[in-house]
């Protein structure tokens, strides 16, 4: 059978790509460093039709990677469900990684987000690794930085469970039980994340203490509006609320069902360290 690629790719219109994942949290990413490759009106819809695991590529966002005037590189994140996210903690490790594999940034960089420029460190280990050490910046409790109704910091019973909420780049719910394993998460989670209390909606993790200074924890994510294997950000909710708490020290391994994460905190700065690994590279004919 003839092999028309060349012509192919002459007659239509090629979005290369790299599929990238942090502990199971996937992304498809887009690399505009050297200008646009989707057009602003259509990155959301890019999003929901690429993100889609049976009629597209699959994953849980698409990352934008540009050029800043802030920082060293920028990203931006659109969600399956054609949101755009402030932040996310895993997506800056995939996006970090692809960086710095292709010479656009050093081992150490600021990435550009809607929820601030974000210093990292990062690098391949003895094993080969890649491993980034993001600053996640300062975790916000009141009300107003959240954003959640009521004055103070959040605290609420709904639907029986107290939930914590705190922001990490975005809001999240951080509710502890006795056992995350056997947790119906895609039926309790959704009238939490949708609850009036949040304007703007809410991840939701549900947070076991497995140990001193360590939990296990199971995330549903807004915009993605399902569990994900991993979530950087509802990572460092978690063990930011677990360790205001006493409930563990400063430096917490965070069991995600994708993978261990560890969060550093500093007062109210928290600092997340995972890795990163590209799956695949592809084509888009468009």
């Amino acid at each position: 059978m003839p092999d028309n690629t060349e012509d192919n790719e002459s007659e239509a219109f090629v979005i290369p790509f790299v599929k990238i994942q942090g502990n199971g949290n996937d992304f498809i990413l887009i690399d505009e460093t050297d200008g646009e490759v989707i057009p602003d009106p259509m990155k959301a819809e890019f999003a929901a039709l690429y993100c889609d695991r049976r009629f597209g590529i699959g994953a849980d966002g698409v990352l934008f990677l540009s050029k800043s005037d802030k920082a060293n590189i920028r990203m931006r994140i659109m969600q399956p469900d054609k949101s755009e996210a402030e932040m996310c903690g895993n997506g800056i490790r995939c996006l970090v990684k692809y960086a710095y594999d292709n010479d656009y940034i050093t081992e150490t960089c600021v990435v550009e987000t809607l929820a601030g420029n974000l210093p990292v460190e990062l690098g391949y280990n003895e094993n080969n690794e890649f491993i980034a050490k993001i600053d996640m910046g300062k975790v916000l409790y009141e009300c107003s930085e959240i954003p959640a109704k009521g004055g103070g910091e959040y605290l609420r019973k709904i639907n029986g469970y107290d939930v914590y909420a705190v922001n990490t780049g975005v809001p999240h719910a951080v509710i502890f039980v006795d056992s995350v394993e056997k947790l119906s998460i895609e039926e309790i989670a959704p009238s939490i994340r949708y609850h009036e209390s949040f304007p703007n909606g809410a991840n939701v993790n549900f947070v076991e203490i497995t140990g001193k200074d360590e939990i296990s924890i199971r995330t549903y994510e807004r915009g993605v509006e399902s569990e994900t294997l991993s979530c950087g950000t509802g990572s460092t909710a978690s063990a930011a609320v677990a360790y205001k708490l006493g409930k563990t020290g400063s430096r917490v391994k965070v069991n995600t069902v994708g993978g261990p994460l560890v969060i550093y905190l500093e007062e109210d700065v928290a600092f997340m360290e995972g890795p990163a690994a590209t799956v695949f590279t592809g084509r888009i004919w468009a």
